[in-house]
């Protein structure tokens, strides 16, 4: 595997998260709702998703400002990101770096009406299936919480060819280090159908061949 960041975890950790509230709210029906990833998903209740996902000038920057640094993004850089959701981080690489080109595909059309304003293109994909570019065709792939709502068995496929297309890959998801924090996560969680720790992650990543830098959030 490639190297344990910290990029999105400063970002994560600024929301207060009220777990058993969650928990109790009809958690099961608010699962079903989150998993259509439409209007509600993203832009309804808090019970069913975001809550409201805006565009907060700047809210990226640092993250987008790290990933320039560590993989010497440049203005002919190319960049995939995997379940782009409405693309604010590219938007925010877009704004330090206006000539970098930029992949996004998501399974959510209501996100994608959003991300295709900040992509140089954006699509509707399953992060599942194979992916229709050649090998190496992206200087930097990256994930962000997106690969923790596949299956075990859809896994191998994603993590092959994150690695087959990109020259550098980057993966965040969500995970636990002790049972406090799985059990937050669990009752957190609406998406997420690999609940698995930091161990199981780094055992997987290399049964699966992931040779690329990730990163964990937790759900202290």
């Amino acid at each position: 595997m490639g190297r344990l960041l910290n990029l999105v975890t400063p970002l994560h950790q600024q929301t207060k998260r009220d777990y058993l509230a969650r928990m109790n709210d009809d958690k099961v029906a608010c699962m079903l709702k989150a998993k259509e990833y439409g209007f509600d998903y993203w832009d309804g209740d808090r019970r069913y998703g975001y809550g409201g996902y805006k565009y907060i000038p700047g809210r990226w920057t640092p993250v987008a400002e790290k990933l320039i640094e560590i993989y010497g993004l440049t203005q002919g850089s190319s960049v995939l990101d995997i379940g782009c959701g409405k693309g604010f981080l590219l938007r925010e690489l877009r704004e330090l770096l206006p000539g970098i080109q930029l992949t996004g595909f998501d399974i959510s059309t209501v996100a994608l009406e959003e991300a295709t304003l900040h992509a140089t293109e954006a699509f509707y994909w399953p992060a599942e299936n194979y992916y229709r570019f050649h090998d190496k065709s992206f200087d930097l792939v990256i994930s962000l919480a997106t690969l923790h709502n596949l299956r075990l068995f859809q896994l191998p496929t994603a993590l092959a060819e994150i690695e087959r297309v990109g020259k550098q890959a980057y993966v965040m998801l969500e995970s636990y280090r002790n049972e406090r924090e799985l059990f937050n996560l669990q009752c957190w969680a609406l998406t997420c159908e690999s609940f698995f720790d930091e161990a199981e992650w780094s055992w997987l990543y290399e049964r699966f061949g992931y040779t690329g830098d990730y990163e964990f959030i937790y759900f202290e």
